[in-house]
């Protein structure tokens, strides 16, 4: 993976940094953030992170997390040079009424916007956090356990740790380096998949019950839903869904997983996974979002059948695409 020699040279040069990933974060946009902050604190440099919905529960096991701030105010953002990382446009890290200094993207998403004066976008990648890791790497910083932790934590979270078919050698022995240099799988497998809290462990049941099999085509889509009097009688909130989407795709013959969050009153967040039978990048690209081939989604308003319909005519569309 080669990393921009011109991305590099803004990091060398400038001196003062905003690192800002998206809403509703998971662990590749919090541990990249993190990462590179630290990283570039290490150099002397001033860095910040933000993320303007802060660290959910289930993150709040990552080493410096406390780092996060949940506000700009105070800060004069036109002198800083903003680092966006895990998404590719300011509007969805909450910051699209902010004016920086200069703006950087770092995005391994398949869905490109012309956002950024410097853009790395590298839909290769299995996750922000590898291409985080290089340019630490590239920039002749030595990576702590701290680092080392947030990085992997970021890297096992977008690989499924390393279930998916985006694990390639390239990410192992990235993830083995970065547990030499201390971070701890066990530990951080622990935090991610055992130790949920019991609300959470309602919702999922919820959210279970409500599973539906479809056929399209040749293949069988599961939908699933979650409402907002599913999330009161839980006294969950929107961040406890994180990976709820990959359950249903456990089932042998189900070769797409689609969940609906309700937002508002008339608005819905899709989650889709996938098996490869469909490119869901391209499914969420016409329905507003974006994302990977087997890992996207996208908001939209109106009835939940309406949604459902319009979902299946696209995934008809995108069958074998």
């Amino acid at each position: 993976m080669r990393v921009p020699e011109e991305l590099l040279e803004v990091l060398r040069q400038e001196n003062k940094f905003i690192i800002a990933s998206h809403i509703n974060p998971e662990g590749d946009a919090l541990g990249s953030s993190i990462a590179l902050c630290l990283a570039l604190k290490s150099i002397g440099k001033e860095a910040h992170v933000f993320n303007t919905d802060g660290v959910p529960y289930l993150y709040q096991f990552l080493p410096s997390m406390q780092l996060i701030k949940t506000s700009l105010d105070g800060l004069p953002t036109w002198q800083y040079c903003l680092v966006l990382v895990d998404c590719n446009e300011p509007d969805r890290a909450g910051i699209e009424d902010y004016r920086f200094k200069l703006n950087i993207v770092v995005d391994h998403h398949l869905t490109r916007k012309s956002f950024g004066d410097v853009k790395w976008i590298e839909p290769e990648s299995a996750a922000t956090g590898l291409m985080i890791y290089h340019i630490i790497k590239d920039l002749g910083i030595k990576i702590d356990r701290d680092m080392a932790e947030n990085l992997y934590t970021a890297i096992s979270i977008d690989t499924g740790t390393f279930r998916y078919d985006n694990t390639t050698s390239e990410v192992l022995r990235v993830a083995a380096e970065l547990v030499d240099l201390g971070a701890d799988p066990a530990r951080v497998a622990i935090r991610l998949y055992e130790s949920w809290t019991y609300n959470r462990f309602k919702l999922l049941l919820e959210m279970l019950n409500t599973m539906e099999l479809i056929k399209i085509k040749d293949i069988k889509v599961a939908f699933t839903h979650i409402t907002l009097d599913m999330f009161r009688q839980t006294d969950t909130t929107q961040a406890d869904t994180e990976n709820f989407s990959n359950f249903p795709r456990m089932i042998d013959e189900v070769e797409v997983s689609v969940m609906f969050r309700q937002t508002d009153d008339d608005a819905w967040k899709a989650s889709m996974r996938g098996k490869g039978a469909v490119n869901l990048a391209l499914v969420a690209a016409s329905l507003g979002g974006g994302g990977h081939r087997n890992a996207a989604g996208f908001k939209a308003e109106g009835s939940l059948e309406d949604l459902k319909a319009r979902l299946i005519k696209s995934i008809e569309d995108n069958i074998n695409q």
